[in-house]
């Protein structure tokens, strides 16, 4: 699909004056060019609107004025949305207190301060509507904050929706201005709700608030982080540029309302769109150039620094210059040249350049249609980095030290952000003004859960080192294995050597980890992704166990790609891809082939270590949802679930479906064929099911609640006439707000592994805790945030805890902790491999193995 095709396929149209103007007629000025023009870039505008509305219903109330805001036509940020999903008071068990108290207590410090408010303090909403009504909002904010009655006071309008912290005199209150051209306006401001500072939309309001104090300190909004162009880190050797900055975010915890901040940073590249092009034009030629380049540069992200704004690629305009013109609002006509020297000074010097094309939705109206807005190549930066580029370990590893930052260096950057808004006077008296205060930075008190051991063959062991027991696996026997003994092995021939030294290694490692591994059948092709796929094709024999391919190459696409399709899908047997290269590292001969034996064995259907776990009768049950890489209008569901009282063995299927959200409406087949599998393995059904739901995007809470969970319910109740399966549903976010630090010998660390909180940094409508299961070498490490959403089986706080904690042991690709439970990361895996390879299901014979580690 070309570029226009794919500008049509969003429902836009080119202008056949385009190459005249610069622009359509629905978007009569570059957008990009001057966001002071556009009025949904204004400040003010914190919610957006649908429509002007001129409906006003409802009294003054103090419930949850979440639905009636959006049916006045106000937009709540997704992550507010699900403030207002309350899920505690349905479960009974932890209805009265949520708090564990196994473990020895530790002492942390967070990135959450405290945001004081008056006793009585509310926040009022108002309805206002204009009379004669019209559409620009920009001018109903400037009519409306002309008047004396609103001056002096706090205050957020959208357009249609004010909200105040000081009550007006009246219920109703009318005004009246002049516009410029004379014409007399009526505006008639309502009250319709008194919120209390616990609600939803108080919280949006605030974090309004300290997006505006962030703005005073001289940051610049980039999506939803905040940066300082003007301390930038320069990484001069990969032509990188790091912008710090800060994410920030306002919420009601347990017992009072919290800021929390953690440090952010912008990469950006030190070249130009222009410049990526030129090099692009050097290497390909004129031949082809213009489909590849928009194959490059389609759906990239850049930043405008004249504006510090950044913009989507979404199609490349080769008809229009900057020597072309367009329409201002004036009507007058304007060349882009001449433009951006009246307006920035800045010269543009290639005039034969063509226009990048950015759409941009309007923040008011989701279904309104996209206006389009042309940018200049030469003064575009692109942002992020390339798959290409994330391979290069130099690059990554220069990133790597500017921005993971220590406990202690990442306190710093916090202290200092808390200072700067406590001293600066404008970020005072706006705090003042809406009568918050700025506290102090928060400390609490978490659990540390003891270690676990790990269960070998005829071992018990305490690894030395929780984050990484390799050298264990490589002493004792593994709890079980199927013998290797008809396999295929496909390589180049100049992969022979290299070839035969890890065979020699793997047979060594494997029989040490009591993996018989007879020697196989080995092919020699050509380096050509043809070649591989043929040699496969040709030799594979209904009793080959595996085939295993020695890449030449990286290059996914080619070589890796297809083998996984034919192999998981067409001709399902499971295969194992190693590179050349890996094979290669000088000293880790012994590290790959007890990572790719390990694999292999899982891959057989074998078991490599376990941990103690006290319910006999437990499935647990891994989701995640992502996109398909190949069509953005697909989601592939993954779903793993344990077979077996140990919970070594695992039932794995995916399936891919269209839908516009992240909400898998396959479940209850799945959980079904789950059920059934542990029916044939333990002749009788699980007594519990704890489901660990992953790929959780902010505003879906709601939807889980009330569309999957039914689907799992329904399935584990509709399993048995008699006594069901008792179920509980858990939401895993690895990433969330908050961060937890440790004072050792008057410097801050990483907590311990094993850490729990459950209390202060939680919320109170929720069954919630965080956990930090995995260790950070270099940084700061990430806790992991769990949402218990549904619960039938009453485990205690301090069970559900632990008994998660044991789960991050099992994952069987990395012998140490992970991050979340083995069932989830599985499911990533399964759902990674399907969107970004096969793009299909793959066959049921292979959903008894770990098929796709």
């Amino acid at each position: 699909m070309s570029g226009r095709a794919r500008v049509r396929a969003r429902g836009i149209a080119r202008s056949p004056s385009a190459a005249e103007v610069g622009c359509p007629q629905a978007s009569p000025w570059p957008t990009s060019a001057d966001p002071s023009n556009n009025e949904a870039s204004s400040s003010h505008g914190f919610m957006g609107t649908s429509g002007i509305s001129q409906q006003c219903k409802g009294d003054v109330s103090s419930d949850d004025a979440v639905c009636t805001f959006m049916e006045r036509g106000g937009k709540i940020s997704r992550e507010i949305m699900d403030l207002s999903v309350c899920t505690r008071e349905k479960l009974t068990s932890v209805r009265d207190c949520k708090t564990g108290s196994s473990g020895i207590p530790v002492k942390l410090v967070t990135n959450l301060f405290g945001l004081d408010l008056p006793q009585d303090w509310q926040l009022y909403q108002y309805h206002v509507t204009y009379t004669p009504n019209f559409e620009s909002r920009r001018m109903r904010i400037a009519l409306l904050y002309s008047h004396r009655e609103l001056s002096n006071k706090a205050k957020a309008f959208d357009g249609v929706i004010l909200f105040l912290s000081q009550k007006l005199e009246e219920k109703v209150t009318e005004l009246s201005s002049e516009t410029q051209r004379g014409e007399t306006v009526k505006m008639t401001i309502t009250l319709t709700r008194v919120l209390p500072a616990s609600s939803p939309l108080c919280i949006q309001v605030f974090s309004i608030i300290f997006r505006k104090i962030l703005k005073k300190l001289s940051m610049y909004q980039i999506g939803r982080n905040f940066y300082k162009p003007s301390e930038p880190v320069i990484i001069p050797q990969h032509n990188l540029s790091l912008w710090p900055g800060f994410t920030i975010s306002v919420s009601q915890f347990e017992s009072r309302l919290l800021f929390s901040a953690d440090v952010s940073y912008k990469v950006l590249r030190n070249e130009t769109v222009l410049e990526f092009m030129t090099g692009l034009c050097r290497q390909t030629g004129m031949s082809g150039f213009t489909e590849t380049c928009e194959k490059q540069l389609v759906g990239l992200i850049v930043l405008t620094r004249y504006n510090n704004k950044t913009y989507r690629i979404d199609d490349i305009d080769w008809s229009v210059k900057p020597t072309h013109t367009f329409q201002k609002r004036d009507a007058t006509e304007i060349t882009y040249v001449d433009y951006y020297k009246q307006q920035y000074d800045i010269t543009v010097s290639d005039l034969n350049q063509p226009m990048l094309v950015s759409l941009l939705k309007s923040k008011r109206n989701d279904n309104a249609e996209p206006r389009m807005a042309y940018l200049v190549p030469e003064l575009c930066f692109l942002t992020g980095l390339t798959s290409r580029v994330t391979t290069d370990f130099q690059l990554m590893k220069a990133v790597a030290e500017e921005m993971r930052l220590s406990p202690l260096g990442r306190q710093q950057r916090l202290a200092r952000l808390a200072d700067d808004i406590q001293r600066n006077k404008d970020a005072r008296f706006e705090l003042e003004t809406w009568g918050l205060h700025f506290g102090c930075q928060m400390s609490l008190t978490g659990r540390v859960v003891p270690s676990e051991k790990i269960l070998m063959q005829d071992h018990i062991c305490q690894p030395a080192s929780a984050t990484d027991w390799s050298k264990d696996i490589r002493t004792w026997k593994i709890l079980s294995t199927q013998s290797l003994n008809k396999w295929l092995m496909i390589c180049s021939d100049r992969a022979e050597n290299v070839t035969e030294s890890f065979l020699s290694c793997l047979r060594r490692v494997g029989s040490s980890m009591g993996f018989n591994v007879d020697h196989p059948k080995i092919i020699k092709v050509q380096e050509t992704p043809a070649a591989f796929l043929s040699a496969i094709q040709k030799h594979l024999d209904p009793g080959v166990q595996l085939v295993m391919c020695i890449l030449p190459s990286n290059q996914q696409s080619y070589y890796y790609d297809p083998i996984k399709k034919y192999l998981s899908c067409d001709c399902p047997v499971p295969s194992q891809c190693v590179l050349v290269r890996t094979l290669n590292k000088q000293g880790m001969m012994m590290a790959v082939a007890t990572k790719i034996a390990m694999q292999m064995t899982c891959k057989l259907g074998g078991e490599l270590w376990a941990v103690e776990i006290p319910l006999k009768s437990l499935m647990v049950v891994g989701i995640d949802v992502c996109k398909d890489s190949f069509n953005k209008g697909m989601v592939v569901v993954g779903f793993v679930a344990s077979i077996n009282t140990r919970i070594t063995r695992w039932f794995s299927r995916c399936i891919l479906q269209k839908t516009t959200t992240d909400v898998a409406d396959c479940l209850k087949v799945f959980m079904t064929g789950a059920l059934n599998k542990w029916y044939k393995h333990n002749h009788g059904l699980p007594a519990r099911v704890i489901v660990y739901r992953d790929g959780v995007g902010d505003g879906q809470l709601k939807t889980l609640v009330e569309y999957e969970v039914p689907q799992l319910l329904s399935s584990v109740t509709e399993a048995s006439s008699n006594t069901s399966s008792k179920l509980s549903v858990i939401v895993v976010r690895k990433k969330c707000m908050p961060r937890f630090f440790t004072e050792v010998n008057r410097t801050l660390q990483n907590p311990p592994l094993g850490t729990v909180v459950d209390s202060e940094a939680t919320r109170p409508e929720c069954y919630d805790f965080y956990l930090i299961s995995q260790a950070a070498c270099r940084g700061t490490v990430n806790p992991t945030y769990y949402n218990v959403i549904y619960d039938d089986n009453g485990l205690k706080p301090d069970h559900m805890q632990r008994l998660t904690f044991k789960l991050c042991h099992l994952y069987y690709n990395w012998p140490g902790l992970i991050s979340i439970p083995a069932p989830c990361q599985y499911a990533h895996k399964l759902t990674f491999l399907v969107a970004q390879s096969i793009h299909k299901e793959p066959s049921l014979e292979l959903a008894n193995s770990l098929f796709y580690l």
